[in-house]
């Protein structure tokens, strides 16, 4: 049985008891205290069974709503941890997106710094000096440049490669036309860009011009020179769309390059530098080893003329053996001469003796 259905006769039972109550309080005749008998018979029964009823009713009423109390438990208890996790969660975001935010705050900072560095044309020029001075620092070595070097006719350049001749020292300088650059990216339409490309064009020329007559100095420096341009876009826009400026910059032996293409050109020059100290080496053995040949040479005499004593002392040491078995031998004839009387001595012929003792 259903709780519903249980409800639905407890409803019924308390109809019937109230039914009941308002017929006893009316009067009835001797005919039907019969049925009003079985009447109340009936709706005690009823009565008890609602009452039963009532009490089945509060029972699974108590274990479901015990159930539903540990259900609802255990899903507050869950749906906390959840929460608390989400909750960790989230302020381990907040600590990252704070971190990203002070980045980026540190960042802003920094383009706004180089923003005004840009919008002020001495400290771009200064900016373009330091990236020049980086690179060359980067991939020489100090005895290989200088910068701010003063030359023979007062002019001072931003860079001095120190080469051997040739080709002899390398000027660079460093321009940055970020104004004329500026306009012609931000031209309208076509023929404001066009125009500020024409602006763009006449600008580096004339610092192609400048450094032709400050920095080519027959005799003193290279026969070319190195237009160092700090930004890689100004560059390819000037070799893309201007190729007559390119092809004058050439004429007048003004090569021009970005970032990239110098670190190239500072590379060869690394290598030209690392030659020219290997044949200057290459040098300095070859005098060292011409010394050490005349050393040999000398030494070689001087073995031959010890040779020539060698030769001169064993011949002398031949010599001197020669007539020490001479002696010997001398020596062994007289120790073989027995003693023999006077008179017999004095018949004996006197032997003269053959040759030097010595010879």
């Amino acid at each position: 049985m259903s709780a519903f259905e249980m409800v639905l006769l407890g409803v019924i039972a308390i109809i019937c008891v109230v039914v009941f109550v308002t017929m006893s309080r009316q009067k009835v005749s001797p005919q039907q205290d019969d049925g009003l008998a079985e009447l109340r018979g009936q709706l005690s029964q009823l009565s008890s069974q609602s009452a039963e009823l009532q009490r089945v009713i509060a029972s699974q009423m108590s274990e479901t709503e015990g159930r539903l109390g540990t259900r609802l438990e255990q899903s507050l208890r869950d749906q906390n941890e959840r929460t608390n996790k989400q909750l960790t969660g989230m302020a381990e975001k907040l600590v990252v997106i704070s971190e990203a935010n002070a980045h980026i705050s540190a960042l802003s900072g920094q383009v706004t710094q180089l923003q005004n560095i840009l919008s002020n044309k001495q400290a771009r020029g200064s900016f373009g000096e330091v990236q020049l001075e980086n690179l060359v620092r980067d991939a020489l070595p100090d005895s290989a440049y200088e910068f701010q070097a003063t030359l023979g006719n007062g002019k001072r350049v931003d860079c001095l490669l120190a080469l051997p001749n040739p080709p002899g020292a390398i000027c660079i300088d460093s321009k940055f036309p970020l104004e004329s650059y500026r306009r012609l990216v931000d031209a309208p339409d076509d023929q404001s860009r066009d125009a500020a490309r024409r602006g763009l064009e006449m600008d580096v020329k004339k610092h192609i011009n400048d450094i032709a007559d400050k920095y080519i100095i027959p005799g003193e420096t290279a026969e070319s020179a190195i237009l160092f341009l700090p930004s890689e876009s100004v560059y390819a826009e000037i070799n893309i769309q201007l190729p007559r400026l390119v092809e004058e910059s050439r004429r007048k032996h003004v090569y021009m390059a970005g970032p990239d293409n110098l670190m190239l050109i500072l590379h060869t020059v690394r290598a030209i530098l690392r030659d020219a100290r290997m044949h200057e080496a290459a040098g300095l053995i070859q005098t060292q080893v011409d010394v050490m040949m005349q050393d040999v040479r000398r030494l070689d005499d001087r073995v031959a003329k010890l040779a020539s004593h060698f030769s001169q002392a064993e011949k002398d040491i031949a010599d001197i053996q020669t007539s020490a078995r001479k002696i010997t031998s001398r020596g062994d004839k007289i120790a073989d001469i027995e003693v023999i009387d006077a008179t017999a001595v004095s018949d004996v012929p006197t032997e003269k003796p053959s040759g030097d003792l010595l010879g």
